[in-house]
């Protein structure tokens, strides 16, 4: 099992930001240029405190005209400054959010898509789809929109703050006691919003993953008549994630309001102290007038951030979700030094009491003290009931999992000695449920020997007897087959399967089920392109069609996991026992057919 799991408890600090200047780094020029430009417009609208305050005690009280004409001009100067620093940083920025979250969105699936299936037996595919998207997505707007806010506020009072007390120490002073008042709600409810925020992404995760199965399995809702059912579940769901996301709401506006409440409460307050020093001369009217807008920019600063705070919270959940998919470690890992294969593989396996539980079933052996070996170029079948552990084998040859227990080994070299994608590439998989990708037949047969030539797909099709249909479609082999193949019949997919890895040529070919869904046509023309593929090739087949049985070198029986008898059809069925029974049940007049 993965040494992370997905779903701990939140740790519920917005410090969980700083992970992201990993992704920042490469962009530090940007970032210097966006800070810049905060910093200027910040600069220039501070700047308007002091000219209000000489516009006020140099020109109205000393009814100077002249001054109030070079004020406008200043003015004019200053939104200038003001409206090429604002374009900047909001370019800036925006173009650091979207390519900060488009690294992000690469990095995450660059590392999911190499987790062993072991993860995705305990993960939601439909979890995962939320994070890269409705995750990063807000990422986008906290680094493309919040972040600048926020640091353009932290920037304004900060020099709002410098300029209150040096135009009044004394009121200065006054708004300092008010501070801690204003910031008790802001850590209370900071809180409560950043955990109703987590909620709330994962009630949108659970939406998302029960959309993703029903649709998915559109045809079984159907023919069960489950839509009431499902209706109703997803209702629940969505009705789950709207009250957490009204609480979240309801919090953060609770603290937006009473900040605003709390901060222009002090500024009247300081307004009273102030217009009285005024009246008693102890203070200009240009000094309270600058005073006052220093206070309304800190105070509006203070209000700006309060708000801003809630979206960096919910960017910290985000954040974290994130990051928790980068840690997760997979058991199933390249050796710091792999051993390389030879150029010419043999394709000699053993396995070697081999003991396998799954992570979702680890009280369970589905493997249990198995021993097999194959010389290179056998052809063997694996026989036996349901659960027997013969899709498992596939499962530890492919090094989709290592076995907790035993040995397996590919021309003499410990399978855990391999880079798993070398070993792969030395192998053609034909699953009992073959996998179509949206895309035409070209790309579903190329897929896994993307460099072949059009001539070698369509070798490869005529050898597995998928030509004849494909060539029917209106645009041939650039026909698009669909979303996961839906265009195709059952058996038609099962032959761009075999199509596939007929085309990449592997010296050990694992079939599961491979002709499960032909017609007795399809079938003799593709056992005829499978025999020709197995020749010279290690080859392992789980059948229950009695041609392929027959067809083997050896067949291995099985069951729990363990193996009971190995020999040919003819001496299995004169030993008796488990291959003999399931011989006998499947005896039908068209043949004989052993069950999976």
């Amino acid at each position: 099992m993965e040494k992370t799991e997905l779903g701990a408890p939140p740790r519920r600090d917005i410090r969980l930001l700083r992970r992201l200047g990993r992704f920042l780094r490469p962009y530090r020029l940007h970032v210097f240029a966006a800070i810049l430009a905060l910093t200027i417009a910040a600069v220039t609208v501070l700047a308007v405190g002091e000219g209000i305050r000489r516009l006020v005690d140099d020109g109205f009280a000393a009814g100077n005209a002249r001054l109030l004409n070079d004020a406008l001009m200043v003015l004019f100067v200053f939104v200038i400054f003001l409206a090429g620093a604002t374009y900047a940083r909001f370019f800036i920025v925006s173009w650091i959010g979207e390519r900060v979250v488009a690294d992000i969105r690469k990095a995450v699936f660059d590392h999911v898509i190499s987790l062993s299936p072991s993860f995705y037996e305990t993960t939601r595919v439909a979890e995962i789809m939320s994070r890269l998207t409705t995750d990063t997505t807000l990422l986008q707007s906290i680094v493309g929109s919040s972040a600048s806010m926020a640091l353009r506020n932290i920037l304004l009072f900060l020099g709002g703050a410098i300029m209150l007390v040096i135009t009044s120490p004394k009121l200065s002073g006054l708004a300092l006691l008010i501070v801690p008042i204003v910031l008790v709600p802001i850590i209370i409810f900071g809180r409560k919003v950043r955990r109703l925020s987590r909620n709330s992404q994962d009630r949108v995760a659970d939406v998302g993953a029960y959309v993703d199965e029903s649709i998915t399995n559109i045809k079984t809702v159907q023919a069960f008549v489950h839509e009431p059912i499902d209706r109703f579940r997803f209702s629940t769901r969505v009705e789950e994630a709207f009250n957490v996301a009204i609480l979240r709401i309801r919090a953060r506006a609770l603290l937006t309001a009473v900040v605003i409440m709390l901060v222009f409460g002090a500024v009247g307050i300081i307004l009273w102290f102030g217009g009285h020093d005024v009246i008693n001369g102890r203070l200009s009217a240009g000094k309270l007038s600058a005073f006052v807008f220093y206070a309304i920019i800190v105070a509006g600063s203070i209000g700006a951030i309060s708000e801003v705070i809630g979206d960096l919270q919910r960017a910290a959940g985000a954040t974290e979700r994130l990051f928790e998919l980068l840690e997760m470690t997979s058991e199933v890992t390249v050796p710091a030094k792999p051993v390389a294969l030879s150029a010419l593989p043999q394709g000699k396996i053993i396995l070697d009491e081999v003991s396998f539980s799954y992570p979702s079933r680890p009280d369970h052996l589905a493997l249990d003290s198995f021993n097999l070996e194959l010389a290179p170029g056998e052809r063997i079948a694996l026989v036996g009931p349901s659960g027997a552990g013969k899709t498992t084998i596939f499962q530890l040859l492919l090094r989709y999992y290592d076995p907790q227990k035993g040995l397996l080994s590919f021309d003499d070299i410990n399978l855990r000695d391999l880079d798993p994608s070398q070993l792969r590439g030395l192998i053609g998989f034909v699953p009992q449920e073959p996998v179509i990708f949206s895309a035409d037949a070209w790309e579903n047969i190329r897929y896994g020997r993307p460099e072949a030539t059009d001539e070698e797909v369509r070798a490869a099709a005529d050898a597995a007897a998928a030509s004849e249909f494909i060539d029917r479609f209106s645009e041939g082999f650039s026909t698009f087959l669909g979303e996961k193949g839906v265009r195709l019949s059952g058996g038609q997919r099962q032959r761009i399967a075999i199509a596939r890895a007929v085309l990449r040529n592997p010296k050990l070919l694992l079939l599961d089920e491979a002709t499960s869904a032909l017609d007795s046509e399809s079938e003799q023309l593709v056992n005829t392109a499978l025999n020709s593929l197995m020749k010279n090739r290690t080859s392992i087949v789980i059948a229950h069609r009695l041609a392929t049985v027959i067809a083997a070198d050896r067949i291995i029986v099985m069951d729990q996991g363990r193996l009971i008898a190995t020999g040919t059809h003819d001496e299995l069925i004169g030993q008796g026992g488990l291959y003999a029974r399931l011989a006998e049940l499947q005896f039908t007049a068209n043949g004989i057919y052993l069950d999976k």
